[in-house]
């Protein structure tokens, strides 16, 4: 009779990781029981696989990207020392307020800005408008993402709900927000992302 082997986790090991994740309800964990949120799990899945890494949560809901910009330098300077990578969500709320995705772009821009005058990595979680705004508010929204990645030489995630909109056993009531589940299948796409950007630290 042969014994099974289970495999255990790599120990966290080398030096620690520091991150910010800096978005909205999105990275606040709306709707989910503490420990559950976006960041939480993109953490554990980290650490299960041997990488030292610490995330800050500073994710609020409701935020718009110039509700973000207004603390973005603050949220930073909070930090207990420099971080090695920040995880950068917002334009969720901005899409549905209609904002202007010319000031969306201004906003995340700005934001860009001050993490390279840090000199700090991003890893950029990206959002899409629906349809029914229209092809060219929709397009010019949508490119927001690709064009900072490409700009700045940040990482990009180009659609943080992407596999989980539409998909009711993944979503929250609100068809918004996804729930525990929803989050799991994110962090399963966005930690190998985050790990790749951390490599090249």
């Amino acid at each position: 009779m042969t014994d099974n082997v289970v495999a255990m986790p790599a120990p966290p090991a080398g030096a620690q990781r520091l991150i910010l994740a800096f978005g909205d309800s999105l990275y606040a964990g709306y709707g989910v029981a503490r420990g559950q949120s976006l960041p939480d799990v993109v953490q554990a899945n980290l650490r299960r696989a041997g990488t030292n890494a610490t995330i800050v949560n500073a994710g609020v809901s409701g935020d718009t990207s110039a509700a973000g910009r207004r603390r973005f330098a603050f949220a930073l300077d909070s930090m207990a020392r420099k971080p090695d990578l920040i995880l950068l969500g917002l334009g969720g709320n901005d899409v549905l307020r209609q904002i202007s995705p010319a000031e969306t772009r201004a906003n995340l821009t700005a934001m860009m800005d001050e993490a390279k005058r840090r000199d700090i990595p991003v890893v950029l979680t990206g959002m899409r408008a629906p349809p029914n705004l229209g092809a060219d508010y929709q397009r010019a929204f949508d490119m927001i993402w690709p064009d900072l990645a490409k700009a700045y030489d940040a990482r990009l995630y180009p659609f943080i709900l992407d596999g989980v909109i539409g998909q009711p056993a993944l979503m929250q009531r609100d068809y918004v927000h996804p729930n525990a589940s929803g989050i799991d299948h994110i962090a399963d796409r966005l930690t190998p992302i985050v790990m790749g950007q951390l490599g090249k630290g």
